[in-house]
């Protein structure tokens, strides 16, 4: 029944042969985010039938409350890919400082950085959240990394890909050739390529924003989102859908599927608070932008390409636009027309 379908260690495998002095340390730590994220995948799918929906009674760095899957995820994540030897420290979302490679164990080459479980206020809603990650390497002290060894530029990124825990669990990567999907078959315990050379369509007719924040949106995004919103009668003459699920992980993943729009702008709200953006640079605006580029869409902060920012913290936020080309530069040129004081 399996026969002639490709499984995720097959391709990993295939692809590193193209890779002149490949030792297999990348491929094996592939594999063990991989193995991490069929954990979290359990979890999540099971819910409270093992008790872990609900607060964990706790904050993140961000000051953000935890959930127990948020919690137990970074756990897992962190237990999974301390030991075998590719990774020379890690850096999570829900922690503030770098975790080092405990010293029994021996030290790689790579950096590895994620956000256990993206969109987390959904899971005890039962809705669609994930897990991403980010790998790049160790180019400075790899024997007793700093926060500095993983400021690098989102070009920089070895590979980036998430887990999408839905009505059936997958993962999506990419190495900077091309972005391929994978769907986790439950019977055999593998994932499965369903999803080859994703590509995002350059124009769409559908956007995904949190509306609630529209009174705080600089006039850019304001105008964008209400051309978009005058349908056929207005200056786009179309008919645009919007979607918002709030978890970041489905809502590109839609966007890798048919195409469409992404944005948490920068606003009012995140300048009182003395915040640069809402989303983390280095756990979801990086990868993420990785991904989109790679697929034939574009990411950025409406400002300036995301994958060419110099990052300043392990914890630096920023806004984010992704998805079609097309609509991206048409929301970037909005903001580039502002702020030249030629806006519409």
């Amino acid at each position: 029944m399996h026969d002639n379908r490709t499984t995720l260690t097959q391709f990993l495998i295939e692809e590193q042969r193209h890779i002149a002095g490949a030792t297999g340390d990348f491929t094996s730590l592939l594999n063990d985010i991989v193995t991490a994220c069929k954990v979290i995948s359990s979890m999540v799918n099971h819910g409270e039938l093992m008790g872990v929906l609900g607060q964990a009674g706790s904050e993140n760095v961000q000051g953000e409350d935890q959930k127990k899957l948020d919690v137990i995820s970074n756990e897992v994540f962190l237990k999974t890919n301390e030991w075998a030897g590719h990774l020379a420290a890690m850096a999570s979302e829900e922690m503030e400082a770098v975790y080092p490679i405990p010293s029994h164990y021996p030290k790689g080459k790579y950096l590895l950085t994620f956000d256990p479980l993206d969109g987390s206020s959904n899971i005890d809603v039962n809705v669609s959240v994930g897990t991403i990650f980010s790998i790049l390497r160790c180019k400075g002290n790899c024997v007793n990394p700093t926060a500095e060894d993983f400021l690098q530029r989102g070009t920089e990124q070895v590979c980036a890909g998430y887990a999408l825990y839905g009505p059936s669990t997958m993962m999506v990567i990419t190495t900077g050739n091309g972005v391929n999907g994978f769907t986790l078959d439950q019977n055999i315990g593998e994932f499965i390529l369903t999803h080859p050379r994703m590509t995002i369509p350059a124009a769409t007719r559908e956007f995904a924003v949190n509306a609630s924040n529209m009174r705080f949106w600089e006039p850019p995004v304001r105008r964008y989102v209400e051309e978009c919103l005058a349908g056929r009668e207005g200056p786009r003459g179309e008919d645009f859908n919007m979607r918002w699920i709030a978890s970041m992980v489905a809502e590109v993943h839609r966007i890798l599927t048919r195409g469409g729009l992404f944005t948490y702008p920068y606003d009012a709200k995140m300048q009182a608070r003395g915040l640069e953006g809402k989303l983390r640079l280095m756990y979801e605006a990086n990868p993420m932008a990785f991904i989109v580029e790679q697929a034939g869409g574009a990411a950025s902060t409406g400002r300036h390409r995301i994958l060419d920012i110099q990052p300043s913290s392990l914890h630096q936020r920023v806004p984010v636009i992704l998805g079609s080309k097309e609509e991206v530069e048409r929301l970037a040129a909005y903001h580039a027309e502002h702020d030249r004081g030629q806006a519409a």
